[in-house]
């Protein structure tokens, strides 16, 4: 069985959508998580800033990246809310 990975998607004002992984660390600090968008696919994303820049993505407008993380191999625990022990948890995987 393959775990899940826990993902908080998220919509900028120009209708991207950024998926989140808060408990996956992009960097040696633990301060960035993994991120995935559509045209720049994975990268290094700052959650405080990413949720004061959106708002929480709906399911209609999340469904297309969902699929595509699937078809790579995620298996998603969607939230809407990234917990508050995610930065302990990524600090913790580094």
């Amino acid at each position: 069985m393959n775990p899940q990975t826990l993902t908080v998607f998220r919509r900028y004002r120009d209708n991207e959508i950024i998926a989140l992984f808060p408990y996956e660390p992009h960097d040696r600090t633990g301060v960035h998580c993994v991120c995935y968008v559509h045209h720049g696919q994975h990268g290094a994303a700052d959650p405080a800033t990413v949720i004061r820049q959106t708002k929480p993505a709906q399911p209609h407008e999340y469904e297309m990246l969902e699929r595509e993380l699937e078809r790579i191999g995620y298996h998603l625990n969607i939230r809407q809310r990234i917990p508050a022990d995610a930065c302990r948890v990524r600090r913790g995987k580094v």
